[in-house]
């Protein structure tokens, strides 16, 4: 005898209830997910959580597709292969210094996902088993609607503008608007307000409450309004943010159609990025609250890309005389930036570390929780070149050795060595805990020209001291010749 969970309100397309096996795959289902985020948290052992995160979602795709009555089981096959192909060629031909705005523009897709089901589910709540006995919707279900709309489109506008500033079809300086908390705020409260009037109107049957239309709208606006005015500094922990608010509403919509592992998923997706933003905001000192409040990024002022620049003197080198510091050294590390993404030179790198350690020299690698343009950004193109994982460290792991370091070698990176960091209080990046490269030996500055700066805009003291030499030229071309002159 087949058993089954009493969930009237929640059992869209299945009479009677979700059957007990597949809540227990759905249940299967969010174990792998857990596991996949465990192995997530390690280099050594992505492989396998990325592994586990597709057998979770498979096993909660076909229990899906066996438990619901499908109109046309072929449109939705059709679906899903367009879909997998789409997600196959991406994957295999983007560009790892294009991954974080494809990162943005996956959640928004998500975000146009929860909309579009929230929509479809106030068109005909009754396919979706969410209308009581006089044919309104129910309470609890207008909530949930509301809740899922309004982040979702929060989550897909917000995207789209991380997207364009990642991708440089927008500027990645914060853009002002005049009173933007006291209309940010505004907007939010209308939203909740409009959300409440909803849940206790009499029009709630299909279709009715034009109110979900005007939550939609403000909600698509306010999330535009909370992303342009962060700047390009503070974008990983935008993309963090982003990632958190799309697993929310993907659980707002999991209620909504009774899916209990849009729900499961929803949450770890939503609470781990949560976590991961948070950690991300005291690693550059940031209020987690004023990340979610939005316009974190420009709310300090001297040092932006606006202000002129001061011409001083600097040392330049060769690829040369860089080779010839490096094998005389005793201890390296080696700090990498967006700068090595872009020249796509990790291989290189890797290659260079190699021959080091092959003239006895100890080499290590040092990543800042926002080097990069996203989460883990530098250990993906790190572990991409074979790099060895117990070279790879944090922060807070290995500031403490620049003192005792002979060469402090950095390519591509900018604002996470920058002292301003320190001592401007006027600085856009102050407070935010960056590599102590200053007390370095010796400093080899990788940089394209000394007419550039940093994704925050300012100027970088490191490229003036007297112990750093700069190598202007391409990161990839430059550890090429350095490698060479290894020989």
């Amino acid at each position: 005898m087949t058993i089954f969970f009493a969930t009237p309100a929640y059992a869209a397309g299945v009479e009677g209830g979700t059957p007990a096996w597949a809540m227990l795959a759905y249940l299967a289902a969010g174990v792998f997910f857990i596991l996949a985020l465990r192995g997530l948290s390690s280099p050594a052992t992505s492989r396998t959580g990325n592994r586990n995160g597709m057998i979770g979602m498979a096993i909660a795709l076909v229990t899906t597709l066996v438990t619901h009555d499908l109109a046309n089981i072929t449109e939705i096959s059709m679906a899903i292969g367009i879909g997998a192909a789409v997600g196959i060629v991406v994957a295999r031909r983007i560009a790892m210094t294009a991954m974080p705005e494809l990162v943005a523009g996956f959640h928004s897709l998500v975000g146009l996902a929860a909309v579009v089901v929230g929509f479809g589910a106030w068109l005909d709540p009754e396919s979706f088993g969410i209308v009581d006995s006089a044919g309104q919707i129910l309470a609890v279900s207008r909530i949930e609607l509301g809740l899922g709309i309004a982040i979702g489109a929060i989550t897909f506008s917000g995207s789209v503008i991380a997207f364009l500033k990642l991708s440089g079809r927008m500027s990645g300086s914060p853009i002002m608007l005049p009173g933007r908390h006291v209309i940010n705020l505004g907007t939010l409260a209308a939203i909740l307000g409009l959300i409440a009037y909803y849940t206790v109107s009499p029009q709630g049957g299909a279709g009715e409450g034009q109110l979900v239309l005007l939550i939609a709208v403000l909600a698509f606006i306010i999330g535009f309004l909370l992303i342009i005015p962060i700047g390009g500094a503070d974008m990983p922990v935008v993309v963090s943010m982003l990632n958190s608010y799309s697993g929310w509403a993907a659980a707002a919509m999991g209620f909504t159609l009774g899916n209990t592992a849009m729900i499961i998923t929803g949450a770890l997706v939503g609470s781990s990025g949560a976590i991961l933003s948070y950690i991300m905001c005291r690693a550059m000192n940031r209020s987690f609250i004023s990340v979610i409040a939005g316009g974190f990024g420009g709310d300090a002022g001297g040092g932006g890309a606006g202000a002129p620049r001061e011409q001083r003197p600097y040392k330049q080198g060769s690829a040369e005389d860089a080779a010839y510091m490096l094998e005389q050294a005793e201890k390296v590390i080696i700090i990498p930036g967006y700068g090595m993404a872009v020249a796509q030179a990790q291989h290189a790198l890797r290659e260079m570390g190699d021959k080091l350690k092959e003239k006895g020299v100890e080499v290590k690698y040092a990543i800042h929780p926002v080097a990069g343009r996203m989460p883990g950004h530098m250990n993906v193109l790190l572990a991409e070149a074979s790099v060895p994982y117990d070279e790879v460290f944090e922060l807070e792991d290995i500031n403490s050795d620049f003192a005792q370091c002979d060469v402090a070698f950095i390519i591509g990176a900018n604002d996470v060595v920058n002292p301003a960091a320190k001592t401007d209080k006027s600085s856009p990046i102050y407070g935010m805990p960056v590599f102590d490269v200053d007390k370095a030996k010796q400093v080899f500055f990788i940089k394209r020209s000394m007419g550039g700066v940093g994704y925050a805009g300012v100027d970088n003291d490191v490229f003036y001291m007297n112990q750093t030499v700069m190598l202007l030229a391409d990161a990839k071309k430059m550890v090429e010749e350095i490698v060479k002159a290894l020989d």
